[in-house]
């Protein structure tokens, strides 16, 4: 490689370094902040170009590169120190969670030219996605409807809904069957009836 040929000239930032430069102090202030609750979060977010919708639950210690590549459907959840790397957009869908220090990037380089030139590809997390903690997400993915992403997993290319992945490169162990809270319910509460009949 050469990197002294490496340039960003055809990669735009979406705003001026001054916009820029308030987001890094407004997320180092609210975003990234140890204090509890998620309202700032949203509030800061949004004021830069975030769309976020309702219930949206964002933990401590999240970083964002861009907001204004972000959107988040409604009553998702964002855990700790989750890294959204956001040189493109990233579209995380409605009802989903991002748990703790799970990596979002959407850059990478094209290493067969000695340039070593700047790729970015957005990431889309369709709706009822559980990226497990520490799990990592690639340029160009996208997470269809219903997957888990288990934890430590890495996704390199898309994931087909309805499917628990694991691994690195993640693939699939079986198919994720949901059930309806209250059917979980009387489950473990028959559980609990056979041990105490026994």
């Amino acid at each position: 490689m050469r990197l002294d040929g490496y340039s960003t000239r055809s990669f735009s930032r979406g705003h001026g370094l001054w916009v820029e430069a308030l987001w890094l102090l407004g997320q180092a202030l609210l975003l990234a902040s140890w204090v509890p609750g998620s309202w700032q979060r949203r509030l800061i977010l949004r004021a830069f170009g975030a769309r976020i919708g309702r219930g949206v639950v964002i933990k401590p210690g999240v970083r964002v590169k861009f907001p204004w590549r972000l959107r988040i459907g409604d009553h998702s959840w964002i855990g700790e120190r989750v890294w959204i790397d956001n040189l493109a957009t990233v579209e995380i869908g409605s009802n989903c969670v991002i748990s703790q220090n799970a990596y979002l990037c959407t850059g990478s380089h094209d290493w067969s030219v000695d340039s070593f030139d700047l790729v970015v590809k957005p990431i889309r997390i369709e709706d009822e996605v559980w990226v497990a903690a520490r799990a990592c997400v690639g340029p160009g993915v996208t997470i269809g409807r219903g997957v888990v992403l288990a934890l430590g997993a890495v996704a390199t290319r898309d994931l087909a809904p309805g499917w628990v992945y694991r691994g690195n490169p993640a693939v699939p162990l079986k198919p994720r069957e949901a059930r309806a809270a209250s059917d979980a319910r009387l489950g473990e509460v028959g559980e609990g009836r056979e041990k105490h009949s026994r």
